[in-house]
């Protein structure tokens, strides 16, 4: 690899790392997964930007046949099941939804190749007032935009103090 073919890689892998901004919608903490070769997910944080709520109505993207949004219920006999949201995932006005495994997720079928760790899926998403935003999204186990994701963090059992302010009144003291 030359060192020009090796800043452009570099390069390219930070302008994908970003968080995209389309003025009203911020997309943020992005990564898909594959676990078969039929079959992925995309995971995110949507932060509306703006005073008023919005919608999230369809995703759309060629790396597949079908793309929905889904999320899981429990069945009956309690047992979890992923199902279509055909009406979508609301917005907060300056709120944010999160896409995340075992919740709402962008669900990817019929993929028209294998997913490998560092692949890019284009995907756009359709909000009710924004309109469209298209993104790219790499394959990998963990968002990849640099933001730390705090969803599986125990806070109870860490050392606050040096965060500034008063380290009792921090979750878990």
């Amino acid at each position: 690899m030359t060192l020009k073919s090796l800043f452009a890689a570099i390069a390219a892998s930070l302008l994908f790392a970003m968080p995209v901004s389309a003025g009203e919608m911020m997309i943020h903490h992005t990564y898909a997964i594959s676990n078969s070769p039929m079959a992925g997910a995309a995971f995110m944080v949507v932060h509306n930007m703006t005073g008023e709520e919005d919608r999230l109505i369809d995703v759309r993207s060629d790396a597949a046949q079908r793309v929905e949004l889904h999320t899981h219920i429990a069945g009956e006999d309690g047992v979890m099941k992923m199902v279509h949201v055909e009406e979508g995932f609301a917005i907060p006005a300056e709120g944010e939804v999160m896409l995340e495994r075992g919740g709402k997720h962008v669900m990817f079928m019929g993929l028209n190749s294998a997913w490998k760790d560092g692949d890019l899926i284009a995907l756009t998403l359709v909000f009710e007032k924004a309109g469209e935003i298209t993104i790219e999204i790499i394959v990998g186990d963990a968002p990849t935009d640099g933001m730390m994701d705090h969803g599986s963090m125990d806070h109870s059992s860490m050392d606050h103090s040096m965060m500034g302010g008063d380290s009792s009144a921090a979750p878990g003291n």
